[in-house]
């Protein structure tokens, strides 16, 4: 290895972990705030199950008119697709990588965190999907030795960045 490539690898791995530094807190700040609130996607409220009904309802409805930049953002639109495509393997098709994804964040975290993990994109597609796990949790059974959480939360800014990028 010549010393321009070590160099150039070398402030590669110091700006990486220098983006880390930079965005670790938000993130981890980000991911509190939404697992107190919030358990996931479903808008169920957690311990709601020891609630009265009239307690927990109104959690589940207070987004019913709301429509957020994720939601404005189908997974058929070309934008997103043509975000995606560097972050898939070369020759995938996009049509069937997107086939049974609820949203479009929700494909964009899959195909983020495959490709940060180097996890088979079918195989997290397959464990989320079909098997009904989170994406940390697909992670961490595909790749034992990463930092699940960590990585799926990365993998979620990532998307939402993605997202926020496409519906402006």
């Amino acid at each position: 290895m010549t010393v321009g490539k070590m160099t150039a690898l070398g402030l590669a791995l110091a700006g990486a972990f220098a983006l880390g530094v930079w965005t670790g807190p938000e993130l981890t700040q980000r991911a509190a705030d939404r697992s107190a609130s919030v358990s996931d996607d479903t808008g169920i409220v957690p311990g709601a199950d020891s609630l009265p009904a009239e307690t927990a309802a109104p959690a589940r409805t207070a987004r019913a008119g709301v429509v957020t930049r994720a939601e404005r953002v189908d997974i058929s639109m070309p934008e997103l697709q043509a975000r995606l495509k560097p972050v898939l393997n070369r020759g995938a098709n996009m049509a069937v990588a997107a086939e049974g994804f609820n949203s479009a964040e929700q494909f964009a975290m899959v195909a983020h965190a495959a490709r940060n993990t180097e996890v088979p994109f079918l195989l997290l597609k397959h464990r989320v999907l079909n098997e009904g796990k989170s994406v940390a949790q697909a992670i961490s059974e595909s790749k034992p030795t990463a930092n699940a959480a960590v990585e799926a939360q990365l993998a979620q800014a990532q998307a939402r960045s993605d997202i926020a990028a496409i519906a402006g």
